[in-house]
């Protein structure tokens, strides 16, 4: 008699939690990517054009990197006790313990090919296992459920995750790392061009933040690999094991693939503009406000009412469909980008400091729409890849969408670090000491920056993404059809109600 299969644990908040856990221990380190630049600036005081020629060549190794480890996966066939995409975040998390402390071993007297090889090799072992361990992450969503809404709602558990895991560093890190700047008598030093009182940066805790980071990370990626269940057989869903697997050809398909295209654009435009942002909203808030050591809450600000559609994100996508919702959350997010521009005209501080601010929250709850859905719409092009060539191709999709936001990651903060050269800020000077023609060209380029982040997402989500509602509901009826699911296809009607 043949044994029946074990049927998996049905989905539910267990795996919702877990995948958000995940995300959380991956921006345990990621989240220290926004203050890199600004150690290596202020505290190390490499030259922007150094820094900035440094970082895109890190941050292209970056990028090649993510789709080798995901055509690895796809073609790994081997079997692991606890299943591959298990296997690889758990090596990945092990070394990511202590991996983003080696970006920050503080050295700012050391020789200048010292600091260069720091940078690079410090750069490359985190990045090295960060990729071991976000890019089955990634692509790990698609497998735990084929159900269009419950995967919308590991998108949004995830976003819950990157949020939480980028607000505990985003608002406590700042008042940790900088200091006000006092005289021997304990008066305070004041920037007579500004007329804010000086600070600086404290790399050595930038350096044990990073190893504290490290550990919170590892024990939210053990609490994910124990909790989360993948229902998907890893090995027997790729189509045609026949052909052997040419990684080109998959590169080839994902120019193809519209809804690859479209999502991977619309989250480079996020980074070239929040990313991007991160060093020269902190060297403004220091030179222009004073409160460096406050940037990273005025900064959160902006991150917290993307948490207002997480309530409501499975009902509007019930009934608008995915890219309809995160179309009119970047038309929001234009909107904040537009009201910033007039923050830096404005002579009193305080009431430049509140508009700021206000601008920054709409920004985020148009942000918010997009980052709900961001991660669902890529296991949606996921599906599309497979509709469109019969290979199902989880981890080249991904990580080649991976592969281009780190182009985005590395190419925006280096043509950033270019303009604040070009703007008048001098490293050698640090903070204290730059000119209130810097201070105010710094507000106007962040300001620029969320403007043109909200303009590039809304054109890649409403012009290159193709797929949706009534596209989704005939892929899925396709799909699981050609899957042998047919019982799992969505009903005629159904289809007919999508359209």
């Amino acid at each position: 008699m043949e044994t029946a299969k074990k049927q998996p644990r049905p989905f539910g908040i267990r795996d919702k939690l877990a995948y958000a856990a995940g995300d959380f221990g991956c921006n345990m380190s990621f989240a220290l990517k926004g203050t890199l630049s600004t150690f290596w600036t202020v505290y190390m005081m490499l030259d922007t054009g150094l820094l900035a020629v440094l970082l895109l060549i890190v941050q292209i190794w970056d990028a090649i990197n993510d789709p080798l480890l995901g055509s690895m996966i796809d073609a790994d066939r081997r079997k692991y006790k606890y299943g591959k995409f298990k296997t690889y975040i758990f090596v990945g998390a092990a070394g990511l313990l202590v991996a983003g402390s080696l970006c920050f071993i503080p050295v700012p007297q050391a020789e200048l090919w010292v600091k260069v090889l720091l940078y690079i090799v410090g750069y490359v072992i985190w990045d090295a296992f960060y990729t071991i361990a976000n890019v089955p992450y990634g692509s790990m969503l698609s497998l735990v459920t084929e159900d269009n809404l419950e995967r919308t709602q590991l998108s949004t558990w995830r976003s819950i995750g990157s949020i939480i895991g980028n607000m505990i560093p985003m608002m406590i890190l700042p008042t940790l790392i900088w200091k006000k700047l006092t005289d021997a008598s304990g008066n305070p030093v004041i920037n007579e061009e500004t007329g804010v009182q000086a600070q600086e940066l404290i790399g050595e805790n930038v350096f044990l933040a990073a190893l504290i980071m490290g550990v919170l990370g590892f024990i939210a990626f053990m609490f994910m690999l124990k909790a989360i269940t993948i229902r998907m057989d890893e090995q027997s869903i790729k189509v045609n094991d026949t052909q052997k697997f040419n990684v080109w050809e998959a590169f080839k398909n994902f120019l193809k693939n519209r809804p690859a295209i479209g999502a991977t654009v619309a989250a480079m435009a996020m980074f070239l503009g929040m990313q991007s942002a991160a060093t020269a909203n902190s060297i403004m808030f220091a030179i222009h406000f004073g409160m460096a050591e406050l940037s990273g809450i005025a900064t959160a600000i902006g991150f917290i009412p993307m948490m207002f559609f997480m309530p409501f994100i499975k009902k509007l996508v019930n009934k608008f469909g995915k890219q309809e919702v995160s179309v009119v959350g970047s038309l929001v997010s234009i909107l904040g980008g537009v009201l910033m521009f007039v923050f830096p005209m404005i002579q009193d501080r305080m009431a430049a400091l509140v508009l700021y601010i206000v601008a920054l929250a709409i920004f985020g709850i148009g942000m918010g729409a997009y980052t709900c859905v961001s991660w669902a719409l890529m296991a949606d092009a996921i599906d599309y890849n497979e509709w469109k060539t019969g290979h199902r191709e989880e981890g080249t999709v991904y990580s080649l969408h991976s592969f281009f936001r780190k182009l985005a990651q590395g190419v925006g903060p280096s043509i950033v670090l270019l303009m604040m050269g070009w703007l008048g800020y001098i490293s050698e000077k640090g903070v204290a000491q730059q000119t209130a023609q810097t201070a105010q060209n710094m507000c106007w380029l962040v300001a620029g920056l969320y403007l043109f982040s909200g303009v590039l997402m809304f054109v890649s989500l409403a012009f290159i993404y193709n797929v949706n509602k009534k596209t989704h509901a005939q892929m899925a009826a396709d799909l699981a059809v050609a899957r042998g699911n047919v019982a799992d296809a969505p009903l005629a009607e159904e289809v007919a109600i999508a359209e």
